[in-house]
Protein backbone atom coordinates (compact mmCIF):
# COMPACT_ATOMS: atom_id res chain seq x y z
CA UNK A 1 0.00 0.00 0.00
CA UNK A 2 2.90 2.66 1.20
CA UNK A 3 4.51 1.48 -1.84
CA UNK A 4 1.84 2.27 -4.13
CA UNK A 5 1.55 5.40 -2.39
CA UNK A 6 4.91 7.19 -2.95
CA UNK A 7 4.93 5.57 -6.53
CA UNK A 8 1.62 8.00 -6.93
CA UNK A 9 3.59 11.56 -4.72
CA UNK A 10 7.30 11.08 -5.75
CA UNK A 11 9.03 13.44 -3.56
CA UNK A 12 10.25 16.65 -5.08
CA UNK A 13 13.59 18.06 -6.94
CA UNK A 14 15.37 20.02 -4.82
CA UNK A 15 14.91 23.00 -7.53
CA UNK A 16 11.41 22.13 -7.44
CA UNK A 17 11.23 22.63 -3.26
CA UNK A 18 12.93 25.42 -3.68
CA UNK A 19 10.58 27.15 -5.98
CA UNK A 20 7.77 25.86 -3.58
CA UNK A 21 9.38 27.50 -0.63
CA UNK A 22 9.79 30.71 -2.63
CA UNK A 23 5.94 30.99 -3.43
CA UNK A 24 4.83 29.99 0.40
CA UNK A 25 6.96 33.02 1.12
CA UNK A 26 5.61 35.08 -1.15
CA UNK A 27 1.97 34.32 -0.39
CA UNK A 28 2.86 35.14 3.94
CA UNK A 29 4.94 38.41 3.01
CA UNK A 30 1.24 39.41 1.14
CA UNK A 31 -1.16 38.11 3.63
CA UNK A 32 1.18 39.94 6.19
CA UNK A 33 1.02 42.88 4.30
CA UNK A 34 -3.10 43.10 4.11
CA UNK A 35 -2.82 42.34 7.71
CA UNK A 36 -0.80 45.76 8.44
CA UNK A 37 -3.26 47.36 6.30
CA UNK A 38 -5.94 46.67 8.73
CA UNK A 39 -3.77 47.49 11.43
CA UNK A 40 -4.66 51.05 12.47
CA UNK A 41 -1.88 53.57 13.19
CA UNK A 42 -2.12 55.87 16.17
CA UNK A 43 -4.19 59.15 15.64
CA UNK A 44 -3.09 61.98 16.75
CA UNK A 45 -6.80 63.42 15.81
CA UNK A 46 -8.22 60.78 17.57
CA UNK A 47 -9.66 63.19 20.06
CA UNK A 48 -11.40 64.89 17.39
CA UNK A 49 -14.02 62.26 16.12
CA UNK A 50 -15.44 58.84 16.97
CA UNK A 51 -18.87 57.69 18.83
CA UNK A 52 -20.11 59.83 22.06
CA UNK A 53 -20.55 57.88 24.96
CA UNK A 54 -23.93 57.33 26.65
CA UNK A 55 -22.61 58.42 29.90
CA UNK A 56 -21.56 61.93 28.20
CA UNK A 57 -25.05 62.07 27.18
CA UNK A 58 -26.85 61.40 30.41
CA UNK A 59 -26.70 64.91 31.43
CA UNK A 60 -23.61 64.71 32.86
CA UNK A 61 -22.29 68.56 32.34
CA UNK A 62 -22.96 71.38 30.73
CA UNK A 63 -19.63 72.51 28.77
CA UNK A 64 -21.11 76.21 27.81
CA UNK A 65 -20.70 74.97 24.13
CA UNK A 66 -23.07 76.74 21.41
CA UNK A 67 -24.81 75.62 18.57
CA UNK A 68 -25.79 77.00 15.65
CA UNK A 69 -29.12 76.17 14.01
CA UNK A 70 -28.52 75.04 10.16
CA UNK A 71 -31.06 77.40 8.69
CA UNK A 72 -29.20 80.43 10.15
CA UNK A 73 -26.17 78.99 8.11
CA UNK A 74 -25.10 82.31 5.51
CA UNK A 75 -22.31 83.72 4.09
CA UNK A 76 -22.48 86.28 6.43
CA UNK A 77 -21.05 83.73 8.89
CA UNK A 78 -17.90 83.33 6.54
CA UNK A 79 -14.41 82.44 8.26
CA UNK A 80 -16.57 81.76 11.96
CA UNK A 81 -16.21 78.56 13.67
CA UNK A 82 -19.41 77.11 14.06
CA UNK A 83 -20.78 74.01 16.04
CA UNK A 84 -23.80 72.20 14.49
CA UNK A 85 -25.93 69.28 15.23
CA UNK A 86 -28.19 67.56 12.62
CA UNK A 87 -29.02 64.08 10.49
CA UNK A 88 -26.51 62.37 8.28
CA UNK A 89 -28.58 62.94 5.00
CA UNK A 90 -25.70 61.77 3.22
CA UNK A 91 -22.54 61.18 2.65
CA UNK A 92 -19.93 60.36 0.36
CA UNK A 93 -15.79 60.06 -0.38
CA UNK A 94 -12.64 58.52 -1.30
CA UNK A 95 -9.90 57.55 1.12
CA UNK A 96 -7.93 61.29 1.48
CA UNK A 97 -12.02 63.22 0.90
CA UNK A 98 -15.38 62.98 2.65
CA UNK A 99 -18.75 65.07 2.01
CA UNK A 100 -21.45 65.09 4.45
CA UNK A 101 -24.41 66.59 4.19
CA UNK A 102 -26.41 67.11 7.42
CA UNK A 103 -29.77 68.07 7.78
CA UNK A 104 -31.71 69.95 10.65
CA UNK A 105 -35.60 70.42 10.39
CA UNK A 106 -35.72 70.14 6.69
CA UNK A 107 -32.57 72.36 5.94
CA UNK A 108 -29.09 71.20 4.85
CA UNK A 109 -26.12 72.03 4.72
CA UNK A 110 -22.62 70.22 3.33
CA UNK A 111 -19.76 69.33 5.83
CA UNK A 112 -16.53 68.91 3.67
CA UNK A 113 -13.46 67.37 5.45
CA UNK A 114 -10.17 66.81 3.48
CA UNK A 115 -6.96 65.12 4.68
CA UNK A 116 -4.27 67.72 5.88
CA UNK A 117 -1.97 67.37 8.58
CA UNK A 118 -2.83 68.43 12.12
CA UNK A 119 -5.97 69.27 10.68
CA UNK A 120 -7.90 66.13 9.03
CA UNK A 121 -6.94 62.67 9.37
CA UNK A 122 -7.26 59.72 7.52
CA UNK A 123 -8.71 57.66 10.63
CA UNK A 124 -11.31 60.75 10.77
CA UNK A 125 -12.51 60.57 6.89
CA UNK A 126 -12.75 56.74 7.08
CA UNK A 127 -15.16 57.33 9.89
CA UNK A 128 -17.25 59.55 8.94
CA UNK A 129 -17.79 57.70 5.38
CA UNK A 130 -19.15 54.95 7.80
CA UNK A 131 -21.45 56.82 9.09
CA UNK A 132 -24.99 55.36 8.64
CA UNK A 133 -27.94 57.98 6.99
CA UNK A 134 -30.31 59.66 9.44
CA UNK A 135 -27.38 58.85 12.32
CA UNK A 136 -26.77 62.25 14.75
CA UNK A 137 -23.71 63.92 14.62
CA UNK A 138 -21.81 67.06 16.02
CA UNK A 139 -20.24 68.46 13.50
CA UNK A 140 -17.63 71.67 14.27
CA UNK A 141 -16.02 73.76 11.51
CA UNK A 142 -15.39 77.01 9.85
CA UNK A 143 -17.74 78.29 7.59
CA UNK A 144 -16.72 79.36 4.37
CA UNK A 145 -18.12 80.44 0.42
CA UNK A 146 -17.23 78.31 -2.26
CA UNK A 147 -16.80 79.97 -5.57
CA UNK A 148 -19.47 77.58 -7.51
CA UNK A 149 -22.69 77.58 -5.69
CA UNK A 150 -24.16 74.53 -4.02
CA UNK A 151 -26.48 72.82 -5.52
CA UNK A 152 -28.62 70.21 -3.44
CA UNK A 153 -28.75 71.86 -0.23
CA UNK A 154 -30.06 74.61 0.86
CA UNK A 155 -27.64 76.30 2.49
CA UNK A 156 -25.46 78.17 0.14
CA UNK A 157 -22.34 78.10 2.26
CA UNK A 158 -19.70 74.83 3.56
CA UNK A 159 -18.57 73.52 6.59
CA UNK A 160 -14.48 72.64 6.19
CA UNK A 161 -15.27 70.29 9.24
CA UNK A 162 -12.79 69.21 11.98
CA UNK A 163 -14.65 67.80 14.31
CA UNK A 164 -17.11 65.20 13.97
CA UNK A 165 -19.05 62.93 16.64
CA UNK A 166 -21.69 60.75 16.29
CA UNK A 167 -24.47 61.49 18.95
CA UNK A 168 -26.56 58.51 17.88
CA UNK A 169 -26.33 55.52 15.09
CA UNK A 170 -29.42 54.81 12.74
CA UNK A 171 -30.20 51.23 12.23
CA UNK A 172 -28.34 50.84 8.51
CA UNK A 173 -31.03 49.45 6.84
CA UNK A 174 -34.23 51.71 7.05
CA UNK A 175 -37.46 51.00 5.91
CA UNK A 176 -37.98 53.55 3.10
CA UNK A 177 -35.41 55.93 1.28
CA UNK A 178 -35.40 59.58 2.27
CA UNK A 179 -34.44 60.60 -1.11
CA UNK A 180 -37.37 58.63 -2.17
CA UNK A 181 -39.85 60.04 -0.13
CA UNK A 182 -38.91 63.91 -0.68
CA UNK A 183 -38.88 63.27 -4.05
CA UNK A 184 -40.70 66.19 -6.81
CA UNK A 185 -44.23 65.22 -8.26
CA UNK A 186 -42.71 67.07 -11.33
CA UNK A 187 -40.01 64.22 -11.50
CA UNK A 188 -42.42 61.29 -11.58
CA UNK A 189 -44.18 63.35 -14.33
CA UNK A 190 -40.63 63.56 -16.47
CA UNK A 191 -40.20 60.18 -16.47
CA UNK A 192 -44.05 59.48 -17.20
CA UNK A 193 -43.73 61.67 -20.25
CA UNK A 194 -40.56 60.08 -21.31
CA UNK A 195 -39.98 56.76 -20.57
CA UNK A 196 -37.53 56.39 -23.60
CA UNK A 197 -35.06 58.46 -20.92
CA UNK A 198 -34.36 55.53 -18.76
CA UNK A 199 -34.87 57.09 -16.05
CA UNK A 200 -36.61 55.31 -13.10
CA UNK A 201 -37.96 56.70 -9.78
CA UNK A 202 -39.13 54.52 -6.90
CA UNK A 203 -42.67 56.34 -5.25
CA UNK A 204 -42.93 55.53 -1.76
CA UNK A 205 -47.11 54.31 -1.44
CA UNK A 206 -49.01 56.11 1.13
CA UNK A 207 -48.90 53.05 3.72
CA UNK A 208 -45.56 53.09 3.95
CA UNK A 209 -45.41 56.61 4.38
CA UNK A 210 -47.50 56.24 7.21
CA UNK A 211 -46.22 53.08 9.02
CA UNK A 212 -43.43 54.47 8.97
CA UNK A 213 -44.18 58.15 9.97
CA UNK A 214 -41.30 59.49 12.09
CA UNK A 215 -39.22 58.61 8.70
CA UNK A 216 -41.77 60.10 6.29
CA UNK A 217 -42.25 63.57 8.74
CA UNK A 218 -38.12 63.81 8.19
CA UNK A 219 -38.62 65.67 4.24
CA UNK A 220 -38.56 68.89 4.16
CA UNK A 221 -42.13 69.19 2.59
CA UNK A 222 -43.45 67.39 5.49
CA UNK A 223 -41.41 69.44 7.82
CA UNK A 224 -42.84 72.31 6.04
CA UNK A 225 -46.37 71.25 6.55
CA UNK A 226 -46.61 71.13 9.84
CA UNK A 227 -44.76 74.61 10.57
CA UNK A 228 -47.41 75.73 8.50
CA UNK A 229 -50.19 73.96 10.73
CA UNK A 230 -48.71 75.46 13.76
CA UNK A 231 -48.47 78.92 12.22
CA UNK A 232 -52.03 78.65 11.01
CA UNK A 233 -53.36 77.30 14.69
CA UNK A 234 -51.36 80.49 16.07
CA UNK A 235 -52.49 83.31 13.92
CA UNK A 236 -55.60 81.89 14.54
CA UNK A 237 -55.28 82.18 18.48
CA UNK A 238 -53.87 85.31 17.93
CA UNK A 239 -56.75 87.43 15.77
CA UNK A 240 -59.72 86.16 18.54
CA UNK A 241 -57.71 87.20 21.39
CA UNK A 242 -56.78 90.49 19.87
CA UNK A 243 -60.96 90.88 19.51
CA UNK A 244 -61.57 89.96 22.95
CA UNK A 245 -62.39 86.37 22.47
CA UNK A 246 -61.90 84.06 26.01
CA UNK A 247 -59.91 80.70 24.81
CA UNK A 248 -62.06 77.62 26.64
CA UNK A 249 -61.08 73.82 27.37
CA UNK A 250 -64.14 71.98 26.73
CA UNK A 251 -64.21 68.00 27.75
CA UNK A 252 -64.38 65.44 25.19
CA UNK A 253 -66.47 62.96 26.93
CA UNK A 254 -69.80 63.73 26.54
CA UNK A 255 -73.62 61.54 27.78
CA UNK A 256 -74.84 62.35 24.12
CA UNK A 257 -74.01 63.36 20.61
CA UNK A 258 -73.08 66.48 19.95
CA UNK A 259 -73.67 67.02 16.58
CA UNK A 260 -76.42 64.05 16.22
CA UNK A 261 -76.06 61.09 13.79
CA UNK A 262 -74.43 57.53 13.77
CA UNK A 263 -71.00 59.31 13.51
CA UNK A 264 -69.84 58.89 17.67
CA UNK A 265 -67.45 56.69 19.30
CA UNK A 266 -69.80 55.36 21.91
CA UNK A 267 -68.10 54.13 24.89
CA UNK A 268 -68.54 52.41 28.46
CA UNK A 269 -67.85 55.48 30.72
CA UNK A 270 -67.65 54.05 34.71
CA UNK A 271 -70.61 52.34 33.93
CA UNK A 272 -72.61 54.90 32.07
CA UNK A 273 -72.99 54.84 28.75
CA UNK A 274 -70.92 57.97 26.58
CA UNK A 275 -69.23 59.07 23.57
CA UNK A 276 -66.33 61.12 22.24
CA UNK A 277 -67.36 64.70 21.04
CA UNK A 278 -67.83 65.23 17.77
CA UNK A 279 -67.71 68.88 18.34
CA UNK A 280 -67.09 71.02 21.43
CA UNK A 281 -70.52 72.47 19.90
CA UNK A 282 -72.74 72.48 22.93
CA UNK A 283 -69.94 73.54 25.73
CA UNK A 284 -69.05 76.56 23.47
CA UNK A 285 -72.31 77.66 23.57
CA UNK A 286 -73.05 77.11 27.08
CA UNK A 287 -70.23 79.29 27.79
CA UNK A 288 -71.79 81.89 26.11
CA UNK A 289 -74.57 81.16 28.48
CA UNK A 290 -72.37 81.68 31.32
CA UNK A 291 -71.48 85.35 30.25
CA UNK A 292 -67.87 85.09 28.34
CA UNK A 293 -69.26 86.33 25.21
CA UNK A 294 -66.67 85.51 22.99
CA UNK A 295 -64.69 82.38 22.69
CA UNK A 296 -62.56 79.90 20.91
CA UNK A 297 -61.29 76.51 21.11
CA UNK A 298 -58.31 74.24 19.49
CA UNK A 299 -58.75 70.75 20.48
CA UNK A 300 -59.09 67.00 19.13
CA UNK A 301 -62.89 66.18 17.55
CA UNK A 302 -64.26 62.76 16.66
CA UNK A 303 -66.06 61.59 13.96
CA UNK A 304 -66.50 57.89 13.79
CA UNK A 305 -67.42 58.18 9.70
CA UNK A 306 -66.83 54.92 7.53
CA UNK A 307 -65.46 57.29 4.95
CA UNK A 308 -62.44 56.29 2.99
CA UNK A 309 -62.31 59.62 0.93
CA UNK A 310 -59.31 62.46 0.64
CA UNK A 311 -60.65 64.63 3.09
CA UNK A 312 -61.83 62.54 5.81
CA UNK A 313 -60.68 61.91 9.59
CA UNK A 314 -61.74 60.23 12.78
CA UNK A 315 -59.78 62.24 14.36
CA UNK A 316 -59.09 66.15 13.53
CA UNK A 317 -58.03 69.50 14.88
CA UNK A 318 -60.91 71.80 15.12
CA UNK A 319 -60.28 75.53 15.64
CA UNK A 320 -63.85 76.47 16.66
CA UNK A 321 -65.19 79.91 17.86
CA UNK A 322 -68.56 80.99 19.57
CA UNK A 323 -69.74 84.65 19.74
CA UNK A 324 -72.58 86.30 21.00
CA UNK A 325 -74.79 88.15 18.07
CA UNK A 326 -76.21 91.42 18.28
CA UNK A 327 -78.43 92.05 15.35
CA UNK A 328 -77.80 89.14 12.70
CA UNK A 329 -75.33 85.98 11.72
CA UNK A 330 -73.24 88.10 9.06
CA UNK A 331 -71.52 89.40 12.64
CA UNK A 332 -70.40 85.98 12.85
CA UNK A 333 -68.52 86.10 8.86
CA UNK A 334 -67.40 89.43 9.07
CA UNK A 335 -65.01 88.04 12.40
CA UNK A 336 -64.81 84.79 10.44
CA UNK A 337 -63.65 86.47 7.12
CA UNK A 338 -61.24 88.59 8.80
CA UNK A 339 -59.51 86.05 10.68
CA UNK A 340 -59.15 83.68 7.74
CA UNK A 341 -57.57 86.64 5.25
CA UNK A 342 -55.15 87.52 8.45
CA UNK A 343 -54.23 83.58 8.40
CA UNK A 344 -54.10 83.47 4.91
CA UNK A 345 -51.65 86.51 4.75
CA UNK A 346 -49.85 85.88 7.69
CA UNK A 347 -48.73 82.04 6.02
CA UNK A 348 -47.88 84.32 2.78
CA UNK A 349 -45.59 86.56 4.86
CA UNK A 350 -44.36 84.59 7.32
CA UNK A 351 -43.79 80.96 5.99
CA UNK A 352 -42.07 81.73 3.01
CA UNK A 353 -39.59 79.00 2.77
CA UNK A 354 -41.73 76.56 4.01
CA UNK A 355 -44.30 77.28 0.33
CA UNK A 356 -41.54 76.50 -1.85
CA UNK A 357 -40.53 73.47 0.13
CA UNK A 358 -43.79 71.75 -0.48
CA UNK A 359 -44.44 73.53 -3.97
CA UNK A 360 -40.51 71.44 -4.41
CA UNK A 361 -42.28 68.40 -4.24
CA UNK A 362 -46.12 68.76 -4.75
CA UNK A 363 -46.41 71.73 -7.18
CA UNK A 364 -49.22 74.01 -6.48
CA UNK A 365 -50.72 77.59 -7.55
CA UNK A 366 -50.68 80.39 -4.81
CA UNK A 367 -54.34 80.85 -3.00
CA UNK A 368 -56.40 83.32 -4.42
CA UNK A 369 -58.78 85.28 -2.42
CA UNK A 370 -59.68 88.76 -2.78
CA UNK A 371 -59.84 90.97 0.71
CA UNK A 372 -63.57 91.50 0.56
CA UNK A 373 -64.52 87.80 0.78
CA UNK A 374 -67.42 86.42 -1.24
CA UNK A 375 -70.89 85.83 0.03
CA UNK A 376 -73.52 83.92 -2.05
CA UNK A 377 -76.58 82.14 -0.88
CA UNK A 378 -77.30 78.25 -1.31
CA UNK A 379 -79.87 79.49 -3.97
CA UNK A 380 -77.35 81.47 -6.02
CA UNK A 381 -74.99 79.03 -5.85
CA UNK A 382 -77.55 76.40 -7.14
CA UNK A 383 -78.39 79.10 -9.83
CA UNK A 384 -74.69 79.21 -10.71
CA UNK A 385 -74.70 75.64 -11.29
CA UNK A 386 -78.05 75.81 -13.33
CA UNK A 387 -76.49 78.20 -15.51
CA UNK A 388 -73.81 76.19 -16.04
CA UNK A 389 -75.72 72.92 -16.86
CA UNK A 390 -75.20 71.16 -14.00
CA UNK A 391 -79.26 70.82 -12.21
CA UNK A 392 -79.06 69.80 -8.41
CA UNK A 393 -81.75 69.08 -6.10
CA UNK A 394 -82.28 72.98 -4.66
CA UNK A 395 -83.55 71.74 -1.10
CA UNK A 396 -80.43 68.67 -0.75
CA UNK A 397 -76.70 69.52 0.30
CA UNK A 398 -73.88 69.29 -2.48
CA UNK A 399 -71.76 66.39 -3.18
CA UNK A 400 -68.11 66.37 -3.13
CA UNK A 401 -68.21 66.62 -7.00
CA UNK A 402 -70.55 69.39 -7.36
CA UNK A 403 -68.71 71.11 -4.81
CA UNK A 404 -65.85 71.30 -6.73
CA UNK A 405 -67.82 71.83 -10.12
CA UNK A 406 -69.05 74.85 -8.36
CA UNK A 407 -65.62 76.32 -7.02
CA UNK A 408 -64.48 75.68 -10.74
CA UNK A 409 -67.43 78.22 -11.50
CA UNK A 410 -66.63 80.84 -8.89
CA UNK A 411 -62.92 80.77 -9.62
CA UNK A 412 -63.19 81.58 -13.27
CA UNK A 413 -66.27 84.26 -12.55
CA UNK A 414 -65.22 85.89 -9.42
CA UNK A 415 -61.35 85.12 -9.28
CA UNK A 416 -61.38 83.99 -5.86
CA UNK A 417 -60.16 80.34 -4.15
CA UNK A 418 -62.34 81.39 -1.18
CA UNK A 419 -65.67 82.05 -0.27
CA UNK A 420 -68.68 81.83 1.67
CA UNK A 421 -72.35 79.58 0.91
CA UNK A 422 -75.20 80.82 3.57
CA UNK A 423 -78.58 80.10 4.33
CA UNK A 424 -78.56 76.77 3.71
CA UNK A 425 -81.60 74.30 3.50
CA UNK A 426 -82.22 73.80 7.52
CA UNK A 427 -83.36 70.11 6.96
CA UNK A 428 -79.35 69.53 6.27
CA UNK A 429 -78.33 71.33 9.02
CA UNK A 430 -77.78 70.13 12.66
CA UNK A 431 -80.31 70.49 15.39
CA UNK A 432 -79.39 73.80 17.10
CA UNK A 433 -79.06 75.92 13.78
CA UNK A 434 -81.46 78.81 13.51
CA UNK A 435 -84.26 79.05 11.17
CA UNK A 436 -84.58 81.83 8.87
CA UNK A 437 -87.30 84.31 9.53
CA UNK A 438 -88.77 84.85 6.42
CA UNK A 439 -88.74 80.93 5.57
CA UNK A 440 -88.25 78.15 7.98
CA UNK A 441 -87.15 76.12 4.83
CA UNK A 442 -83.94 77.97 5.17
CA UNK A 443 -81.66 78.50 8.05
CA UNK A 444 -79.12 81.22 9.35
CA UNK A 445 -75.90 78.96 8.23
CA UNK A 446 -73.00 78.64 6.45
CA UNK A 447 -70.19 77.11 4.98
CA UNK A 448 -67.18 78.12 3.82
CA UNK A 449 -64.72 76.57 0.62
CA UNK A 450 -61.23 76.60 -0.21
CA UNK A 451 -60.64 75.46 -3.68
CA UNK A 452 -63.96 74.20 -4.40
CA UNK A 453 -64.17 72.23 -0.91
CA UNK A 454 -65.37 72.69 2.20
CA UNK A 455 -63.46 73.86 4.96
CA UNK A 456 -65.76 75.77 7.78
CA UNK A 457 -69.01 75.41 8.74
CA UNK A 458 -71.31 77.57 11.03
CA UNK A 459 -74.65 79.34 11.68
CA UNK A 460 -76.62 81.03 14.70
CA UNK A 461 -77.85 78.78 16.90
CA UNK A 462 -80.83 78.10 18.60
CA UNK A 463 -81.11 79.75 22.00
CA UNK A 464 -85.46 78.74 22.77
CA UNK A 465 -85.13 76.04 24.92
CA UNK A 466 -88.63 74.86 23.39
CA UNK A 467 -87.25 75.41 20.17
CA UNK A 468 -84.56 73.36 20.70
CA UNK A 469 -85.81 70.46 22.30
CA UNK A 470 -88.52 70.21 19.67
CA UNK A 471 -85.59 70.07 16.72
CA UNK A 472 -83.47 67.59 18.66
CA UNK A 473 -86.37 65.21 18.66
CA UNK A 474 -87.16 65.65 15.39
CA UNK A 475 -83.47 64.75 14.88
CA UNK A 476 -83.56 61.70 16.60
CA UNK A 477 -81.36 62.58 19.57
CA UNK A 478 -82.20 61.60 22.53
CA UNK A 479 -83.39 64.54 24.66
CA UNK A 480 -82.21 63.80 28.24
CA UNK A 481 -78.81 63.34 27.54
CA UNK A 482 -78.88 66.89 26.62
CA UNK A 483 -80.58 68.02 29.28
CA UNK A 484 -78.12 70.33 30.79
CA UNK A 485 -77.34 72.36 27.26
CA UNK A 486 -80.64 72.49 27.15
CA UNK A 487 -81.61 73.89 30.79
CA UNK A 488 -78.44 76.01 30.35
CA UNK A 489 -81.07 78.27 27.87
CA UNK A 490 -83.66 78.79 30.39
CA UNK A 491 -81.98 80.82 32.56
CA UNK A 492 -81.47 83.88 29.76
CA UNK A 493 -79.56 83.61 26.75
CA UNK A 494 -78.02 86.34 24.25
CA UNK A 495 -78.43 85.29 20.20
CA UNK A 496 -75.34 83.68 19.53
CA UNK A 497 -73.53 81.92 16.71
CA UNK A 498 -70.04 80.83 15.38
CA UNK A 499 -68.30 78.09 13.22
CA UNK A 500 -65.86 74.85 13.40
CA UNK A 501 -62.96 74.97 11.08
CA UNK A 502 -60.59 71.31 10.30
CA UNK A 503 -57.34 72.82 10.77
CA UNK A 504 -55.41 70.20 8.41
CA UNK A 505 -58.46 70.93 5.62
CA UNK A 506 -56.87 74.29 5.82
CA UNK A 507 -53.29 73.42 5.42
CA UNK A 508 -54.45 70.64 2.63
CA UNK A 509 -55.96 72.92 0.44
CA UNK A 510 -54.28 76.14 0.98
CA UNK A 511 -51.33 73.91 -0.52
CA UNK A 512 -53.36 72.50 -2.70
CA UNK A 513 -52.85 68.81 -1.45
CA UNK A 514 -54.36 65.89 -2.61
CA UNK A 515 -54.55 63.71 0.65
CA UNK A 516 -55.50 64.89 4.17
CA UNK A 517 -53.75 62.60 5.49
CA UNK A 518 -50.62 64.25 4.41
CA UNK A 519 -51.62 67.40 6.67
CA UNK A 520 -52.50 64.84 9.79
CA UNK A 521 -49.62 63.98 11.92
CA UNK A 522 -50.27 60.92 12.82
CA UNK A 523 -53.75 60.03 10.96
CA UNK A 524 -56.84 58.16 12.11
CA UNK A 525 -59.12 56.84 9.55
CA UNK A 526 -61.26 53.77 9.47
CA UNK A 527 -58.20 51.51 9.20
CA UNK A 528 -55.48 53.42 10.86
CA UNK A 529 -55.09 53.50 14.41
CA UNK A 530 -51.45 53.32 14.46
CA UNK A 531 -48.48 54.66 14.90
Amino acid sequence: MSATMEESNPPLSKKAAAKAAKKAEKTLNKQMAAAALDVEEEDPLAANYGDVSFQSLQSKEISGRKWVAVRLLDTGMKGQTVLVRGRVHTVRGTGKMAFLVVREAGCTVQCVLSVAENIVSKGMVKYVNKISKESIVDVEGIVSVPEKPIEGTSQKVEIQARKVYCISKAAAQLPLNLEDAARSERDFEKAEKDPQQGVQFVRVGQDTRLNNRVLDLRTPANQAIFRIQSQVSTLFRQFLLAEDFVELHTPKLLAGASEGGSSVFKLDYKGQPACLAQSPQLHKQMGICADFGRVFEIGPVFRAENSFTHRHLCEFTGLDFEMEIKEHYFEVLDVLEAVFVAIFDGINEKCVKHLEAINAQYPFEPLQYLRKTLRLTFAEGVKLLKEAGIIVDPMADFNTETERELGRIVKEKFKTDFYVLHRYPAAIRPFYTMPCWDDSRYSNSFDVFIRGEEIISGAQRVHDPELLTKRAIECGIEVNTLSTYIDSFRWGAVPHGGAGVGLERVVMLFCALNNIRKTSLFPRDPQRLAP
